[in-house]
């Protein structure tokens, strides 16, 4: 077997443990991992780690960049966390390839000013180091194959490479830590333990390299990190969700997840979480917002058509916004990590607020199954 096609079948394997991971582990997941049922008690930084007693976690980040020149990119780098069964053992011995979990990565640049989209992925279990966590006092990392995420009480340090370009970055969070729903408690479904412990940084002075096409750029603007994590399945009456995230002119700060049922319609458990330029959160619900998609873009690769301009209101702070992508073609796949096709794209917005005040913004936007069923 020659070492390309070895490594070939290596990642086929991969890609099987993690999707029987994230089909199957539901299942086990009353017994084997706890469940979310009320307010989270998140602390900072304490709850930037690992939290392996759930089943699947993410950490997120997203931001709009500008190089010296003016050119103009939006970055995506995620890394996800599955728990696996690693219990069984071969004639009484445990491997050192066995892990208790799977590690996935993606990681998008969108070149706005060329119209350029460079996507990869990485995905390993978490043994003989080449993917997983570490933590120490006030220092935290989860990493993937060389790609990692780095949180520290000051900085958070991002770094992921493709074939066509890299990703080096320092965070600096400008807000102190966002948590959505009830105290984090973030309900995805109408039953209790349909739900997550989910927070934001929603504004983080960014800057560092991004390299595209071979050129290295020295880029500065704003980013956005999440952190998720549950042990419940994803509702079987849920198709996917329409995800927005915004920072606005005015210093404030907008998350909005839409839960999209299979008829079309979005799900009352919607909701969304406004941060105020001082800091302070207020959180919305479902009746408190309005969204109306405007225009669609069809994939050339999937064949998916993807909502691809809003407009969206949020009645108790008297906002209105229109919402567009700075470039349509933000389609991100993974055939061999999570195998799901989602939207995820740099967009910008520009509206209205308190009785006509004008303002902008831009963030990024989320659109998951669209291209397919999404599980996790």
């Amino acid at each position: 077997m020659t070492e390309s096609s070895f490594k070939w079948r290596r990642k086929i394997l991969l890609a099987v443990l993690l999707i029987f991971s994230i089909v199957f582990a539901p299942f086990a997941a009353c017994a084997d991992f706890k469940a979310v049922e009320g307010p989270c008690g998140l602390e900072f930084p304490r709850d930037h780690a690992s939290h392996p007693d759930y089943r699947t976690e993410w950490w997120y980040y997203t931001g709009n960049l500008r190089s010296d020149d003016g050119e103009r990119f939006g970055f995506q780098v995620t890394f996800f966390r599955v728990a696996a069964d690693a219990r069984a053992e071969v004639d009484g011995q445990r491997s050192e390839w066995r892990a208790e979990h799977i590690f996935a990565a993606h990681a998008a640049v969108s070149d706005l000013t060329t119209g350029r989209f460079e996507t990869a992925e990485k995905m390993s279990r978490a043994a003989l180091g080449l993917a997983g966590t570490s933590r120490d006092e006030g220092f935290f990392e989860v990493f993937v194959n060389g790609w990692r995420a780095v949180i520290t009480p000051r900085t958070h340090k991002v770094f992921a490479r493709g074939a066509g370009f890299s990703i080096d970055l320092d965070l600096i969070p400008e807000k102190p830590p966002s948590l959505h729903g009830d105290s984090g408690y973030s309900r995805k479904g109408k039953a209790a333990t349909e739900a997550s412990c989910y927070y934001s940084i929603t504004r983080m002075r960014t800057a560092g390299k991004i390299t595209v096409g071979g050129r290295e750029r020295t880029v500065s603007g704003t980013g956005w990190m999440d952190h998720e994590f549950s042990s419940a399945s994803l509702n079987p009456e849920i198709a996917g969700w329409d995800w927005f995230s915004l920072r606005l002119s005015d210093g404030s700060d907008l998350m909005v997840y839409l839960m999209r049922e299979k008829d079309g319609g979005f799900s009352s458990v919607s909701s969304g979480t406004y941060v105020d330029s001082g800091g302070t959160v207020r959180h919305l619900a479902f009746e408190d917002l309005r969204v109306r998609p405007l225009d669609t873009w069809k994939s050339p690769r999937s064949g998916a058509s993807y909502p691809s301009r809003w407009l969206l209101e949020v009645i108790p702070v008297d906002l209105r916004l229109e919402i567009v992508p700075n470039m349509n073609d933000q389609e991100v796949r993974s055939p061999e990590s999570t195998r799901v096709t989602y939207w995820e794209g740099s967009v910008s917005a520009k509206g209205s607020k308190e009785q006509g005040t004008p303002l902008s913004g831009e963030g990024y936007v989320e659109l998951t199954g669209y291209a397919g069923p999404v599980v996790y």
